[in-house]
């Protein structure tokens, strides 16, 4: 299995703290947010590879955030050579850009690189297997509030997903998309059917939506805490509650 952390957005909302310094780079309790990540990862034993995908503007700062961490397995930095929010090629692009830069064909796991859970990935992983499907890992952030800064799953008694929603005027569950997500090997070509066709290559939550006409789709909810560094406040909030 591989695995892609998408880091290439330029968090505009956390500005002046993102100005000069990628999200996944600022520190939560000691570490950077994507070394937490990385830990995390390293717990699947079937992982044999890390791709970090960022910008121009922020790709020697990963460069040495990678020369400075001890890690198991082997991690590669990629520059998909945008500089601004105007010429991002957007969450699927990156993807799609690691895919053909690396020529993947293997499962695959897409961890986004700005957000931080207590919980292992191991059970949502073994679940995977089981089922040999597409999962997106979920959690109830209690609120439809927060639910509609973010994507939203329903699922049915066997955890299929029956409806997802990518930020919703009124969404019609809490239960959130992480923003870690399971790929089979024989799916990935989807995401480039997806793109090939002009879909929203922005954010994974509009391909969910895409894919979700066609494929089954399984959610696994987690009840550990999970952290959406996506402004001040949230980011407050796991430098004070999260576990490491």
């Amino acid at each position: 299995m591989k695995v892609i952390i998408p880091a290439a957005g330029y968090a505009t909302r956390l500005y002046p703290l993102t100005k000069d310094k990628p999200k996944a780079l600022l520190d939560v309790q000691g570490k950077p947010i994507v070394t937490h990540i990385v830990n995390k990862i390293e717990e699947i034993e079937d992982v044999d590879e890390i791709f970090v995908i960022t910008n121009e503007l922020f790709f020697s700062k990963f460069e040495e955030w990678l020369d400075k961490l001890e890690h198991k397995l082997p991690i590669k930095i990629l520059n998909d050579h945008t500089s601004s929010n105007d010429d991002r090629l957007g969450q699927m692009g990156d993807i799609q850009y690691v895919i053909d830069e690396e020529d993947i064909n293997d499962d695959l796991l897409i961890i986004a690189g700005d957000n931080l859970f207590n919980f292992s990935l191991i059970p949502a992983y073994e679940f995977f297997k089981q089922k040999n499907k597409f999962v997106n890992a979920l959690y109830d952030v209690g609120s439809i509030e927060s639910a509609k800064h973010l994507g939203t799953a329903i699922t049915d008694k066997n955890s299929k997903i029956i409806m997802f929603e990518e930020k919703a005027e009124q969404p019609k569950t809490t239960n959130a998309s992480l923003g870690i997500y399971f790929f089979t090997k024989s799916q990935i070509s989807l995401i480039k059917k997806y793109i090939d066709e002009g879909n929203n290559a922005d954010k994974i939550g509009y391909f969910l939506v895409w894919m979700l006409k066609f494929e089954e789709l399984y959610g696994f909810v987690y009840k550990e805490k999970w952290f959406d560094i996506g402004w001040n406040e949230s980011l407050e909030q796991a430098r004070r509650d999260f576990k490491g």
